[in-house]
């Protein structure tokens, strides 16, 4: 009945969109992105069912019932934390396919500085994320022939704020427990709090809230190794965080000499060699979980660089506002709320500063 109710808003909004907006849907690539969207929203709500009804299927492979368990019971004590919980992950949609959308990335070859799209409500953002694939590697073969940078990544979840009850989708399944775990809480945190024109700082909020709370959740169920696992987990992103913010702050001195087209492939290729020097040695050993793998092979691409630090921007605040908080997830957030009221863009992280060197 709620996904209906939720489906039926959502129909008159589109319902609105079109009247307003008429023939400018054939004229406007915006519309017609903001209607995809729209529709492959109401195809994931329509093809939602209850996660208990799933549960309790004795037809369904005990793996999947494990992991249908484990988010009910991640999304139940988000909310005891006192987040917003609402009706997100009540439910369960397969999307049909491995990969529920692509994320565009892009930038300048010779500056950091992401390309944004506006969309309302949530203001400028810098990625685009795209259901309809062909149409994404258009996008990012059109930037790339006006000389950026381009990163295209897949993404298995997405949250709508709280505007929807979101549906666990098949692609955000996992067999890591606490990154499932995390996931959800990362997800939830977004509609707890959103800082308008703001990603960065959305984003790293909602990692630090999701293995935080994680950690919290598994030591509650008395299981230590995954509480462990979770802030090592989290740990690895501090030390992650550092190494791109050190990457970033080189490159933007490089790029600061307005190299000319030779110099700035030559400047590029030595700071790629650097960064394979860190990540095979001291950011590689400090690393807990993660395994560096083929991330040293990668050349500098401003894109992925701008798409590896959004999500680890400036953790290392979010570490001081917890221990300020005396490692309360719960009243960390509240305070945080409290905190940001009214903040948007870069105020965001000027008011974490100020409040975690306040003492």
């Amino acid at each position: 009945m709620r996904v209906r109710r939720a489906l039926v808003i959502f129909l008159v909004a589109v319902g609105v969109l079109f009247a307003g907006y008429g023939t400018a849907y054939l004229a406007s690539e915006d519309v017609r992105y903001v209607t995809r969207a729209g529709l492959e929203e109401t195809r994931i709500l329509q093809n939602a069912r209850p996660l208990d009804e799933l549960v309790a299927n004795p037809g369904i492979k005990p793996e999947f019932r494990a992991s249908l368990s484990l988010v009910r019971q991640t999304r139940d004590y988000a909310a005891e934390l006192g987040l917003s919980a609402k009706e997100t992950y009540t439910t369960f949609t397969d999307v049909g396919r491995d990969t529920l959308l692509l994320n565009l990335s892009a930038a300048p070859r010779n500056c950091i500085c992401p390309h944004t799209w506006r969309f309302p409500i949530v203001g400028s953002i810098p990625y685009k994320g795209f259901f309809d694939f062909r149409k994404a590697r258009l996008e990012a073969d059109r930037l790339a022939a006006r000389g950026y940078d381009i990163y295209l990544r897949p993404a298995a979840a997405f949250s709508t704020l709280g505007w929807f009850n979101d549906p666990l989708l098949s692609t955000a399944l996992t067999r890591d427990s606490v990154e499932l775990a995390a996931l959800v809480f990362h997800e939830i945190a977004h509609n707890t709090l959103y800082v308008r024109s703001a990603t960065p700082f959305n984003e790293s909020f909602a990692e630090y809230v999701g293995y935080h709370a994680a950690e919290s959740f598994f030591r509650a169920r008395g299981d230590s190794t995954a509480a462990r696992r979770a802030l090592d987990r989290w740990h690895d992103e501090v030390v992650l965080g550092r190494y791109y913010a050190e990457l970033t702050e080189r490159l933007n001195a490089f790029y600061a000499t307005k190299p000319d087209s030779v110099a700035l492939e030559t400047g590029r290729a030595e700071a790629a060699t650097w960064a394979r020097t860190q990540l095979e040695g001291p950011v590689g050993a400090e690393l807990r979980t993660y395994r560096i793998g083929r991330l040293t092979e990668r050349p500098i691409n401003n894109a992925q660089l701008i798409g590896a630090t959004i999500y680890r921007t400036r953790l290392e605040l979010f570490d001081r506002w917890h221990l300020r908080n005396g490692r309360d997830v719960r009243h960390s957030v509240d305070e945080m709320k409290e905190l940001l009221e009214g903040a948007s863009g870069d105020s965001a992280y000027a008011r974490l500063e100020r409040a975690v060197t306040a003492d």
